[in-house]
């Protein structure tokens, strides 16, 4: 109900305010941005959280660590440091989405490489890839700058990386939102086997799960469904991370609702960020400052929590 109320919201809020009776009255000007800008990034902020949510909820479940998130293994590096690319040596918000994805996939794929030489299988060693690899697209992303005009291809590559659902329209957002939703699809299917690496390690296996196959498995899909939605909207902080822990808060278990219910938290999340990003000031702000106003008190608290219990 929440979500509903906050997609409806985003549909007639902005510097251009809609109305239904200008709509119903059939004025062209009101429908076009309707369709074409208003329909699209409340679809984006929807289906977009819905799946940072999810994703984070695997995540968190494959490497049984209430902080992991979407991007432990360096896709969002690597789809900044594409991004950048696009920026510098292509033209169109379309090349940029399209670079930001090629980056982010190259980032994964590194990275499940990297951990595929250890043949233990242990999921810290994924971790450790995904940290090499993110330390090496920081240094091409750094190197990038550095060749950067600073009055106006830097200041692009700095509003990319803090994240933003302004300039999304109709007609950039259909791959990204199909692939989208078909890892979504995919995760939900896989979502016993997702559930059950939660366990040990020994245990998984004596259940016949092949804990290195279906990591492997869970790990690509999410990311792939991360990378769909990054290269649309930039980098968004903490929804995939704060989404779950709010789940879990309100079903107090990892049943098979909770992973729903954090993509409908999460896309609570964006939606609700991006309606403040365009609302409360003169210029939209980025999306990411409203997301980290909210995760960082939560991850502080979730630090705090964990040590009380210990």
């Amino acid at each position: 109900m929440l979500l509903t109320v906050l997609a409806v919201t985003s549909l007639f809020v902005g510097k251009y305010p809609l109305s239904l009776d200008r709509l119903f009255s059939g004025d062209v000007y009101q429908w076009r941005i309707f369709l074409t800008l208003r329909l699209s990034r409340t679809v984006v902020g929807v289906l977009g959280g819905f799946t940072l949510g999810v994703a984070g909820f695997v995540c968190q479940t494959v490497f049984r660590n209430p902080l992991a998130s979407p991007d432990i293994i360096g896709v969002s590096s690597g789809a900044s440091a594409g991004a950048a690319v696009g920026i510098l040596f292509l033209t169109g918000a379309a090349s940029v989405t399209a670079c930001a994805f090629a980056g982010a996939l190259l980032a994964m794929i590194l990275a499940l490489g990297l951990s595929s030489l250890d043949r233990s299988g242990k999921h810290q060693t994924i971790v450790l890839a995904g940290i090499a690899v993110h330390s090496l697209a920081q240094t091409a992303l750094m190197l990038l700058k550095l060749t950067a005009d600073p009055e106006q291809e830097l200041a692009a590559i700095e509003y990319w990386i803090m994240g933003s659902l302004n300039g999304i329209s109709l007609y950039s957002i259909g791959g990204n939102l199909l692939l989208s939703v078909l890892c979504v699809l995919a995760l939900f299917l896989l979502h016993h086997q997702i559930v059950l690496l939660s366990a040990e390690e020994g245990e998984a296996r004596m259940l016949g799960v092949n804990v290195t196959r279906l990591r492997l498995l869970t790990l690509l899909v999410s990311t792939l469904a991360v990378s769909s939605v990054v290269s649309l909207t930039g980098l968004i902080s903490f929804v995939g991370l704060l989404a779950p822990h709010v789940s879990r808060m309100l079903i107090k278990s990892n049943k098979s609702g909770t992973m729903l219910l954090s993509g409908l938290s999460g896309g609570c999340l964006l939606c609700a960020a991006d309606l403040l990003a365009r609302s409360v000031a003169a210029t939209e702000l980025p999306v990411s400052i409203f997301t980290s106003l909210v995760g960082a008190p939560f991850l502080v608290a979730l630090i705090i929590r964990g040590r009380r219990q210990c």
